[in-house]
């Protein structure tokens, strides 16, 4: 009787997830063949101009912005995220009071909705420091919403590696400087890079946190002290409006072109560490 109980308990974790994994795939097929029909026939010339005006509505330089975004951000974000991590899961000694404070701080932070994040950046750069709405407003709200991202990433990477990488690299003479960034963080850097790509999609998707911290102007390569809007916002102004439904579904397909281009190489760059990795 116990044996075809766990048996049918089986079948139905089965069941739930197969139904789970088929219902999550026909959702993304039927939001991506929607945007490609509707889109891909409204993609002009005009909408890659270098400058943008009201008669092409071109998303050039907000693609441009979304590029200068993603690197900006990551450059803030990526080198603070991946110490933090390396302090709390190396250096850290057991019982320290502050690790468990700031792993509830960035779970805490990781929940919060953009919408809020944007509000703290109008208040705090664009008000509170007198940057305005400007790209340094936006860098630095994206900046903080992925920290806590690439921070847990990275942290849960590097406790997946074996505690034999790091005894033996002891034996052999290393110092634990060199046997973090030499033989941890390498092994780790597949899960690093996963947690990294997973900030460029999320900086890639937003605009409710640059809305009020980064403006709407379309304009690029204009300085950091300039408004500008990225890809994601474009596509908000676009169909907020409500004239140009056409040219909003195209947006839409270059925005989803790109997510999943960075899908790709995240899954690419994955791979080739993992082989780097092993084959080392």
């Amino acid at each position: 009787m116990r044996g075809r109980r766990i048996d049918v308990a089986s079948l139905l974790l089965r069941t739930a997830m197969l139904l789970a994994v088929v219902i999550t795939f026909a959702g993304l097929l039927f939001l991506v063949a929607h945007i490609m029909s509707h889109g891909l026939r409204y993609l002009k010339p005009g909408l890659f101009n270098w400058t943008y005006d009201s008669d092409n509505l071109s998303m050039m330089p907000a693609i441009i912005n979304t590029l200068e975004m993603v690197v900006l951000s990551l450059l803030l974000a990526g080198p603070v995220g991946v110490g933090a991590a390396v302090y709390l899961n190396e250096y850290a000694k057991p019982g320290n009071r502050l690790v468990p404070i700031v792993r509830l701080t960035a779970e805490t932070l990781s929940g919060i909705p953009s919408i809020v994040y944007g509000l703290f950046g109008a208040l705090f750069f664009v008000k509170g420091l007198g940057w305005r709405l400007s790209m340094a407003s936006g860098v630095g709200t994206l900046a903080i919403m992925i920290l806590p991202l690439i921070m847990r990433t990275t942290e849960e990477a590097l406790k997946s590696v074996p505690d034999d990488y790091r005894q033996g690299s002891y034996g052999l003479g290393a110092g634990k400087l060199r046997t973090v960034f030499s033989i941890v963080l390498p092994a780790a850097m597949p899960g690093v890079m996963a947690g990294i790509i997973l900030a460029i999609g999320r900086i890639v998707g937003e605009s409710a946190a640059l809305i009020f911290t980064a403006g709407t102007v379309a304009q690029a390569g204009a300085g950091l002290g300039s408004p500008a809007r990225t890809l994601a916002v474009h596509l908000y102004v676009l169909s907020n409006e409500g004239l140009h439904i056409n040219e909003t579904y195209a947006t839409a397909v270059v925005l989803l072109i790109v997510v999943l281009l960075i899908n790709a190489l995240s899954d690419a760059i994955g791979r080739m560490l993992m082989r780097r990795s092993s084959h080392g």
